[in-house]
């Protein structure tokens, strides 16, 4: 990583659609107690969506949308320059997103006074997890951006997105097992991942080795950063700012109603990121998107949102700090306390403050510990929002 000086007008819609879903992506991944969430805060189980369930698309939306822009300077086409970018800051966002999963490099599960760099260590590497949220980032801002770049006019862009969903759920029918291609047993995207991989370096949250940030799903991911792209282009092309906003709406609706359809029979699933999803959540982000440009970009209530706009500036370096900082406050710095009960900073924090303060292991003192934790990284965002440093790969 590299710190700079912010030095070019940016869109301030698009940096709080992109603030607001990185606070929502530190919010759901640190709640006080797994056990204690709030419904819309937590993953459906399999098909559907909650709330949580549009924060990681949002996001790759967003990088489709910042694409169009940032890309103008390369003629937004493929060429030497721009797919040097792609690939470089491809690899170093995936990259970072391993080394994530590697802090703080030894096995903090396995620690105890006795643990060497020997057989536990290895049984440490032989067991990490790699892929991840900012690994399928990468796969699809390389993917998305290719493909966005060599198909360049709005038209073929649509058309892109289409052939990547349709693909998609394709080939998820035709090599699906049973019970079924749709499902958490049946599906081939986990299996692709196990056989490159092997099933200790996958996801085991499930119950079984599958992955919901793994190879197969970047396809369909690159959807979601195409559609973003696309919406991008529309901005940059509409003079007026208001009229951006009309056709923005009438395209999220447009989207939304395509993928409440497509779910009769393709379902709406995170996991999978099926097309289905790719339109649904993408019609949502759309939404958000023009609500903000309409109250920020035209209304000029830009100042209501400073917090989120700070997060948006510095999108991945706070999603990274967060990763590291509850893994240092979480399962690092530990200590006993007089009555034998072993505390972290977090789980301190989390019994002395949150749960007395509500009486309780809860939902409530879980979702204070989440906002708590929160506003350091938005306190740490406003202060680099303040001294102009803009952090980037």
């Amino acid at each position: 990583m590299i710190m700079e000086q912010a030095k070019t007008q940016r869109y301030v819609a698009l940096d709080v659609l992109r603030g607001m879903t990185v606070t929502g992506m530190i919010l759901v991944n640190n709640p006080g107690s797994w056990g204690h969430i709030f419904p819309p805060l937590r993953h459906a189980p399999w098909s559907g969506c909650t709330p949580t369930d549009l924060v990681f698309p949002f996001f790759l939306f967003c990088v489709g949308v910042a694409m169009a822009f940032s890309f103008a300077k390369y003629g937004d086409s493929l060429n030497a320059g721009s797919a040097k970018k792609l690939v470089k800051r491809g690899i170093l966002i995936f990259l970072v997103g391993l080394g994530l999963n590697l802090f703080p490099f030894y096995p903090t599960s396995l620690h105890d006074e006795s643990w060497t760099f020997g057989e536990n260590y290895l049984y440490w590497l032989q067991n990490i997890r790699i892929f991840g949220v900012l690994q399928r980032i990468a796969m699809c801002y390389i993917l998305g951006g290719f493909l966005a770049l060599w198909l360049r006019k709005p038209k073929r862009i649509l058309i892109g997105i289409a052939c990547v969903t349709i693909l998609h759920w394709i080939l998820l029918m035709i090599f699906g097992t049973e019970p079924g291609w749709e499902t958490l047993e049946g599906n081939i995207s986990g299996k692709i991942d196990v056989a490159l991989l092997g099933e200790n370096h996958v996801y085991h949250g499930y119950g079984i080795p599958f992955d919901p940030e793994g190879l197969f799903g970047a396809l369909s991911g690159a959807g979601t950063v195409l559609l973003g792209y696309f919406i991008g282009q529309i901005i940059r092309s509409t003079k007026s700012k208001i009229d951006a906003v009309a056709r923005l709406f009438v395209i999220s609706a447009i989207c939304l109603a395509l993928g409440c359809i497509w779910s009769i029979w393709l379902p709406i699933c995170k996991p999978l990121w099926t097309g289905s999803y790719v339109l649904y959540a993408g019609g949502w982000a759309i939404f958000c998107l023009a609500f903000f440009i309409y109250f920020i970009d035209v209304k000029g209530k830009e100042k209501f949102f400073t917090p989120f706009k700070a997060m948006g500036m510095n999108p991945l370096f706070a999603f990274v700090m967060a990763g590291v900082s509850v893994k240092l406050l979480g399962r690092v710095i530990k200590w006993t306390a007089a009555d034998g009960t072993s505390y972290s900073c977090l789980s301190w924090f989390y019994q002395n403050c949150c749960v007395s303060l509500w009486g309780g292991n809860n939902e409530y003192s879980s979702l204070m510990f989440a906002i708590c934790y929160v506003a350091l990284f938005v306190a740490m965002a406003m202060w680099l929002y303040r001294k102009k440093i803009v952090i980037k790969l």
